[in-house]
């Protein structure tokens, strides 16, 4: 007797001499062309009400924060300066009016301020800030220590208590002194404070997600170990002039590095907000690129094709944005971003069972999903293969909705691709 197997079926039967055994029927294949195979295994436990997610803020107050977000301005000048550090808030000048001359710390305390107000009960939030400098030569490296607000522990129907962390993340932002000098100074330690954090049992939660909320507005450039620290053949000096200090050198590939860690060996998702000129040119785009991608947060096009929107471009493969970081120039950008991001954040489909491009099977045939460790077929009112991943669809979809805290649904989907 002989029969057709598909690819699934026959790796669940032995191999012998060429040939496929399985009880008393031999089954003959002829390999096409020589396969090498991966299997991705994707499962989760679902409740129809998903959990608010831990989120932490990390915050960077360096010494460019008080930068004019519009350099441009004639009501930024310094007229005591020359061009080019004839600006406000840089070093040596006066600070600037922001009445008549917004800086980036003025924009980004205003706009965190509208959207802890208005989106406080959203997620369980906390505050972390860096450089950790009191703004001297010799400390102004120094990455996060400490957290300013920490994720608060409460169950997700206490919105008093989550709005209340909220509030406090906005009146630290707002009223208090963030370091000795009352004000944004130092460099920009991000790999070390991404590093930090990640260590913070709050964002270590195994029953809903973990988020770290990047807002940067320039690149990574304080890492002792650095190794391009002090070269001028190899260190990409992200300042005016850079020494023998690790003040200065672009430190992509340990950030890039500390952010990949988190998502892979604590499933700490990283969001990127990109806030002020750096974030626009030069080595900018390239090293947000690399964080937010490797985030697992990057900006995608899986569900719309214009979602990027203009200027921008979608990846027809990968679905994802030629800028894959969130970027803001000023308050309502920034504000525009938050809102995008806590929708993504804060939304989510019980009856989506998410797979990376890269998972996705090169053939139907090649996925079995399993609902409470029952085999399903594919159907209009079961499941449904799509870009994102496997979508359930009609009564059990319903019956996922319906599932509870005490009744659960475990949901699995096992994916056989070409290597």
């Amino acid at each position: 007797m002989r029969a057709k197997l598909n690819l699934l079926s026959a790796l669940a039967v032995g191999i012998v001499g060429g040939v496929l055994v399985s009880a008393c029927q031999t089954y003959d294949f002829e390999p096409v062309e020589p396969l090498a195979l991966a299997q991705t295994t994707v499962g989760d436990v679902i409740t129809a009400k998903a959990l608010k997610p831990n989120m932490m803020v990390l915050l960077d107050i360096s010494g460019s924060m008080t930068l004019p977000v519009n350099s441009e301005d004639p009501d930024c000048k310094d007229p005591s300066g020359t061009p080019p550090n004839d600006l406000c808030g840089q070093p040596g000048n006066v600070n600037c009016d922001v009445s008549r001359c917004p800086t980036r710390w003025s924009e980004l305390r205003s706009a965190m301020a509208t959207f802890l107000t208005s989106s406080g009960s959203i997620a369980r939030m906390g505050l972390t800030t860096y450089p950790a400098s009191t703004g001297t030569t010799a400390t102004q490296c120094l990455a996060s220590s400490s957290v300013r607000i920490p994720v608060p522990q409460v169950e997700d129907t206490d919105t008093t208590a989550l709005q209340n962390a909220a509030s406090q993340i906005s009146n630290e932002i707002l009223n208090k002194p963030i370091n000795g000098q009352g004000g944004p100074s130092g460099g920009t330690p991000t790999s070390e404070s991404l590093k930090f954090v990640g260590q913070q049992t709050d964002l270590q939660g195994t029953d809903r997600d973990d988020f770290v909320l990047l807002l940067t507005d320039g690149l990574p450039n304080c890492n002792a170990a650095n190794p391009n620290a002090g070269n001028q053949t190899t260190c990409r000096c992200t300042q005016t002039s850079c020494g023998s200090s690790p003040l200065g050198c672009l430190d992509k590939d340990a950030s890039v590095a500390a952010v990949a860690e988190l998502q892979s060996q604590k499933q700490i998702r990283t969001i990127v907000i990109g806030f002020g000129a750096e974030t626009a040119v030069g080595a900018g785009p390239e090293t947000l690129n690399a964080m937010a991608e490797a985030g697992g947060f990057a900006r995608n096009c899986a569900k719309d094709a214009n979602a990027c929107g203009a200027g921008d471009t979608c990846d027809p493969v990968s679905k994802v944005c030629g800028r894959r970081f969130y970027q803001a120039a000023n308050q309502a950008e920034l504000a525009t971003a938050l809102a995008e991001i806590i929708n993504k954040v804060g939304t989510t489909d019980p009856c989506l069972l998410a797979l990376d491009p890269s998972q996705l099977p090169s053939d139907r045939s090649l996925i079995v999903v399993y609902v409470n460790d029952q085999a399903v077929d594919e159907g209009t009112n079961t499941w449904q293969l799509t870009d994102l991943g496997v979508q359930f669809v009609g009564d059990t979809c319903t019956r996922i909705l319906n599932s509870t805290d005490a009744n659960p649904i475990k949901l699995e989907a096992r994916a056989v691709q070409r290597k």
